[in-house]
């Protein structure tokens, strides 16, 4: 008996050369599926009662909520500083800072990391619903988002399954002089 097969390593290597002829043989999206004319996809979650979507390059991460250190004399809506792999992200309430009410936070808790001129930011949301895809032809009037702050970052609303989504701009939350004065 030889040695392959009293350790069945044969076996082991013919399954192998299987997976591998199969994973070459088989065929990715096509890239019109990926990028399909009129198609914007973007990271879906929710604010409150409004559901949002952020495009992908706007979200850098997503990432469970850390341990926070407050920063006195910091706007309410300022939740503090977290060590995130050794950088110092501030952590902002995304929602106190838009409707002025305090997210309650809890366990599995999401922020998204948000490039901003002279480093990242980190904005809490209620709840994260992954990957969202929206056609052009589902696009609605952006009534439900032009009340009070949200109108300064939402031009796009999309209808689907019965519930309508707002395109957050995070890159123009960035640029905004309050959002980037977190001093009171």
């Amino acid at each position: 008996m030889s040695e392959d097969a009293r350790h069945g390593t044969g076996d082991a290597f013919a399954l192998l050369l299987d997976y591998e002829r199969r994973s070459l043989a088989h065929e990715a999206g096509l890239p019109e599926q990926l990028d399909a004319p009129g198609l914007w996809r973007g990271v879906g979650y929710r604010i409150g009662t409004r559901r949002l979507a952020s495009a992908f390059d706007e979200v850098i991460e997503i990432l469970p909520l850390p341990q926070i250190t407050p920063v006195p004399g910091a706007q309410g809506w300022m939740l503090g500083v977290a060590n995130v792999r050794g950088n110092l992200l501030p952590i902002v309430d995304l929602k106190q800072f838009l409707e002025g009410e305090r997210t309650v936070l809890h366990e599995g808790q999401r922020m998204l990391l948000v490039r901003q001129p002279g480093g990242d930011v980190a904005v809490t949301i209620d709840e994260l619903f992954g990957q969202r895809s929206f056609h052009e032809s589902n696009e609605t009037p952006v009534d439900a988002f032009a009340q009070g702050r949200y109108a300064h970052f939402v031009d796009r609303a999309f209808q689907l399954g019965g519930d309508t989504w707002g395109v957050f701009s995070l890159d123009r939350l960035a640029r905004t002089p309050e959002f980037r004065q977190a001093a009171a």
